[in-house]
């Protein structure tokens, strides 16, 4: 018996269900009413969505489904007018829906309670009694019937309400795929873009394009440079290097879309299927998703890596960490750049959150879901400029300090301004564009909304869907802002470049072509501001020259105790490297503390009152053994015979004793050297 009614059941709905409207309803009017439940009532057109929000008349079949046994056994005369005036309304005039009365309800309700329960049918909340008006007329009433503009006051049964966003038939998108489009699931943005024209997006694509290959080119050439001479960027520079291979793959992947227009960002429209083209979501696309990966990934790796720059250069200016300690952090340093935007990136795709984007033809985050633009764009990227900006102030601050407070001679003063200089240029030309990208995002997410109800409101009627119920502000987005947006996310990995840009640039790369390689692989661009140490200060005669120590690299990770010691060496070509030796060796018949030239190409300070003694080649200098602090090296035969006689005679009677007071001053004063290493190229243009 059960089989028979449920193979009656399925029979009331196949019929009911007209094949003529399984097309949405047209342009939200007054339609015949095709239910065969509902047919036969007192009027015969309805109005799409019903009270239920059923989208069309097919779907408010389906969910009367459950009621179809109740109905034919006709446990109440109630029961059947009651459905059909929620599942199928009578229509009135647009935006307007009548209500059955209260008593209407409650009839039918305790009639067909007992068979509802057999059958396993609940009473559903959305048809609770206490919802409807109080009155006790059939439905529809008379004055239903009329227009508002007829009757002296409206019905207290008509309601007028936003049936919110309905996503039209071409949209939709197959259940598994796990779609989302203005909170709507199983539905995606049409693509081309739904906001901009078609020649604005091509004119988009090309400028995107273009901006690609400039950043590809700059950051290509900063990262060549790079593998030319190793050596020659070393920590707190080197995640310069890092930065600008990331951007590198931000405009490569542009790049990437600008060929590839819209194959991967879009899928395809299937005219068979009554299916428009949508926008790609999902990781079900692998071309999307591995653009997507690249994209996002190195985006995040790059800011990260600008922020573990600030942190280096804090931590050579402020605890005075010297280049060898801070590299030891190297492996925390790549752990962190790329571990977290990894984690982001991982989480993004399992959350399904990838999204296409028509106008650049790549996949990215944020585009269509404000949640994920909150928190995966604009969380991670402002807090990496809060972190980046306090820490290089910070950084800056302390070697304006070493420069108003510590004596130094005028040619490491320029040195010190130049490379304050060069750090807060780089940095401007960082911020500036990240701070833009910001605001663009932020504009962005708050003129969503707006922009995607003013699209509501023009395409409505043409895609046969609900149009906004009250529209209190109308927006269209700007190109120029998306053109800016693209832009500044591009050109932020371009400052790389001004970097590395010097003359010693230009002389590595003809050195490179001219098949000139270096065999030094320690490089000659490393500077050193050398601190006073306090106590000597205030023991030494006022006519002796300072002499300057260095605090160095310690080998635990800092340097505040640290006893090594480091001469500036001048980035310069040959000739002015001659020039400066020679200048050099003038001034050591002037003060006994100064600067020679190495076996190995080094400066070292040296005390020329010391016990002449030469040191092998790549030989560690120690404060603590005054024989071996200061070595005199041999020099040329035609420099070296007036000035040794002349240094020998003048300090060979007191070096030890100068040497020993020199080394209890270190050692009573273990936090005063050298401020930091500065990597400045001393004949940039």
């Amino acid at each position: 018996m059960d089989l028979l009614w449920v193979l009656y059941s399925m029979l009331t709905v196949c019929m009911a269900i007209n094949l003529e409207a399984t097309g949405s309803h047209s342009m939200f009017t007054c339609e015949p009413i095709t239910l065969r439940m509902c047919q036969g009532l007192s009027y015969n057109t309805t109005f799409m969505p019903n009270l239920l929000n059923h989208y069309d008349q097919q779907t408010a079949a389906l969910a009367m489904e459950p009621f179809h046994p109740m109905v034919n056994l006709e446990c109440s005369t109630e029961i059947r007018p009651f459905l059909c005036a929620l599942y199928t309304p009578v229509c009135t005039e647009y935006g307007r829906v009548t209500l059955p009365c209260r008593h209407l309800c409650q009839r039918a309700k305790s009639d067909c309670y007992k068979l509802m329960d057999m059958f396993g049918v609940s009473w559903p909340d959305e048809m609770e009694c206490s919802r409807f008006p109080e009155c006790d007329e059939s439905y529809p009433r008379a004055i239903d019937l009329l227009p508002s503009s007829d009757g002296t006051e409206e019905s207290p049964s008509s309601v007028q309400r936003d049936y919110g966003f309905w996503c039209p038939r071409e949209l939709k998108i197959e259940p598994d795929l796990g779609y989302s489009f203005m909170g709507v699931r199983d539905c995606s943005p049409p693509c081309p873009n739904m906001y901009f024209r078609k020649d604005e997006l091509i004119f988009a694509r090309y400028f995107i394009g273009v901006i690609s290959i400039v950043c590809l080119s700059a950051t290509l050439f900063t990262f060549l440079t790079f593998l030319i001479d190793v050596g020659r960027f070393r920590y707190p520079e080197r995640p310069i290097i890092f930065y600008a291979v990331c951007y590198m793959m931000v405009s490569l992947v542009f790049f990437l879309g600008f060929l590839l227009e819209e194959r991967v960002s879009c899928n395809a429209a299937s005219p068979g299927r009554f299916r428009a083209a949508t926008v790609t979501q999902g990781s079900h696309n692998k071309a999307c998703t591995l653009l997507f990966m690249t994209l996002y990934f190195f985006t995040m790796a790059g800011s990260v890596w600008w922020v573990i720059l600030t942190i280096t250069w804090f931590l050579a200016a402020v605890p005075k960490w010297g280049s060898e300690a801070i590299e030891k952090k190297a492996l925390l340093f790549h752990a962190v750049a790329w571990g977290v935007p990894g984690a982001l990136t991982i989480t993004l795709m399992a959350m399904n959150k990838i999204e296409g984007d028509s106008m650049s033809g790549v996949c990215f985050v944020g585009l269509y879901d404000l949640m994920a633009l909150r928190w995966f764009l604009l969380v991670p990227l402002a807090l990496d400029v809060v972190v980046g900006v306090v820490l290089l102030l910070a950084g800056i601050a302390a070697l304006n300090r070493v420069r108003m407070e510590i004596p130094l001679e005028k040619e490491n003063q320029d040195k010190l301004v130049k490379f304050m200089i060069r750090i807060g240029v780089f940095s401007v030309l960082y911020l500036v564009p990240l701070l833009t990208v910001i605001g663009c995002y932020l504009y962005e997410q708050s003129h969503r909304s707006v922009w995607e109800t003013t699209w509501v409101q023009e395409r409505c009627r043409e895609y046969h869907i609900p149009c906004p119920f009250k529209v209190e502000q109308t927006s269209r987005p700007d190109i120029a802002l998306f053109l800016i947006k693209y832009l500044m996310m591009l050109v932020v990995g371009i400052p790389s470049v001004f970097w590395v840009g010097s003359k010693k640039t230009c002389f590595e790369w003809a050195s490179f072509f001219n098949g000139q390689r270096k065999k030094d692989a320690v490089h000659e661009s490393r500077q050193v501001l050398q601190e006073p140490d306090f106590t000597q200060l205030l023991l030494r005669d006022p006519n002796t020259p300072v002499v300057r120590k260095s605090r160095g690299t310690s080998t635990q990770g800092t340097s505040t105790h640290a006893s090594s010691t480091h001469l500036a060496m001048l980035d310069e070509p040959p000739s002015a490297s001659t020039s400066r030796a020679s200048s050099v060796r003038s001034k050591s018949s002037s003060f006994h503390g100064s600067l020679h030239r190495s076996r190995d190409g080094r400066y070292t300070a040296c005390s020329y009152r010391g016990v002449e003694e030469r040191l092998p080649h790549g030989s560690t200098l120690r404060l603590n053994d005054p024989l071996q602090h200061c070595g005199v090296n041999r020099l040329d035969s035609h420099s070296r015979h007036g000035s040794l006689q002349r240094l020998e005679s003048q300090s060979r009677h007191s070096s030890m004793r100068d040497l020993s007071i020199t080394a209890q001053a270190i050692q009573s004063s273990p936090g005063n050297g050298i401020h930091r290493v500065v990597e400045e190229d001393a004949t940039k243009a």
